[in-house]
């Protein structure tokens, strides 16, 4: 099968479509990727980049990656948030028929995390290549942009909702990470053309490791150690996990660990020089191929979302992660992520953004035997073989998209 996979967000950045293109190659399929310039969680361009001109180069070394110009995300502002979302629309469409001339694709599959604007230029070159259109919707618009906080005026939502609505129009497929998202997405699409396909994880065991410091691994060992990874933005309820280690301070052993970089990693090292946290510990981030070695040593993953109705239907692709290292899972969210973990019976789920609440589960998971812990990571990670294993996830994908 001949699939152009477009999406704003490629390696070097750390998304699971990384994975999927390469498991898509390894099953024999011929990948394309359109993408934009790294730039992702920090909001500069990553080394060896520029954010002007075009780009071709080989992810794996045989996994053609097509670059269009993008403005960079920035730090937190929404002036240059807008600019990086239309100017990946403005140079796909610029740009992308150019460099897919002369090609044939059978599918073209959209990757969409927010913007879900990224999904425009697919949607030309759907026409242009007469090829089916999948979009994987990650993030649910309009109800993702008034959950941050970044549009709160009633009518934009409403426009931002009719826009919406044009861009599911053309897809063939329109594929939801969540059993939760079906209902709200059907509000804009027919209900006919969704299909429930959550996000799975690589587990290859052949993946290079990168080293880890010392420090922070001993950090890990010595301590009965909370991690959170991934982005530290808005939408992740920072704000409870410094009241967290607030109250936590009194407790020697415990330490809180935010792995990962973002919006509010300025703001979370403000708050650990003000209050005098010495238990909160902010390492930066790391390459995915680190975190291996985290997860393993970690005590308990955690994971938070803001008190949000769209992030109740939300199973952040963390989840995912964290049952795969089969290590017990603390969830401070609501909805279908908690669900999830409750289901696996791999760990302990309190309301999002409760304060009490998620200390408590940090100190009952604390308080459990070795043992105990292990049992809610050995099931965590039998819950993942049987519905997020990504070998198995990419063929049916495959069926999906030649449905």
């Amino acid at each position: 099968m001949r699939v152009l996979v477009l999406s704003q967000y490629f390696w070097p950045e750390s998304f699971i479509i990384n994975d999927i293109v390469r498991t898509l190659e390894e099953q024999g399929h011929e990948v394309v990727v359109a993408t934009g310039k790294p730039n992702y969680p920090d909001g500069k361009i990553f080394d060896g980049y520029r954010a002007s001109g075009t780009q071709h180069e080989h992810y794996l070394g045989r996994i053609e990656v097509l670059r269009v110009p993008l403005w960079p995300r920035g730090q937190g502002s929404a002036k240059s948030l807008i600019l990086n979302y239309l100017s990946f629309v403005f140079s796909g469409l610029m740009c992308l028929p150019w460099m897919l001339r002369g090609r044939e694709f059978d599918a073209i599959l959209v990757y969409a995390p927010s913007p879900i604007t990224q999904a425009i230029p697919a949607i030309l070159i759907k026409w242009l290549k007469r090829a089916k259109l999948a979009l994987w919707v990650q993030d649910q618009w309009p109800e993702s942009l008034s959950a941050t906080g970044f549009v709160r005026n009633p009518y934009l939502l409403r426009a931002v909702g009719w826009m919406v609505r044009a861009i599911y129009r053309p897809c063939d497929t329109l594929l939801v990470q969540s059993r939760a998202f079906v209902e709200p997405v059907a509000q804009y699409a027919d209900r006919a053309k969704i299909q429930y396909y959550p996000n799975s994880m690589d587990v290859s065991t052949s993946k290079a490791v990168l080293p880890v410091p010392d420090e922070l691994l001993e950090l890990l060992e010595q301590h009965f150690c909370v991690v959170f990874a991934g982005n530290l933005g808005t939408a992740q309820a920072l704000d409870t996990l410094v009241q967290a280690a607030v109250h936590l301070r009194d407790e020697p052993r415990i330490r809180l660990v935010l792995v990962g970089s973002g919006s509010r990693l300025a703001w979370l090292k403000a708050q650990q020089q003000a209050l005098g946290l010495d238990n909160l510990v902010l390492p930066g981030r790391f390459p995915m191929e680190a975190m291996p070695q985290i997860f393993e040593r970690a005590s308990a993953l955690l994971v938070s979302l803001s008190d949000e109705p769209a992030f109740a239907q939300t199973i952040p692709s963390k989840i995912q992660a964290y049952m795969a290292a089969g290590r017990p899972i603390l969830a401070c969210m609501n909805g279908e992520g908690a669900r999830v973990v409750c289901e696996a019976q791999a760990g302990l789920a309190s309301p999002a953004e409760q304060v009490l609440p998620l200390v408590a589960n940090i100190c009952s998971l604390k308080a459990l035997d070795a043992s105990e812990r292990e049992a809610m990571g050995t099931s965590g990670r039998a819950y993942f073989d049987a519905n997020f294993e990504m070998t198995s996830q990419v063929r049916r994908l495959v069926e999906l998209l030649n449905a």
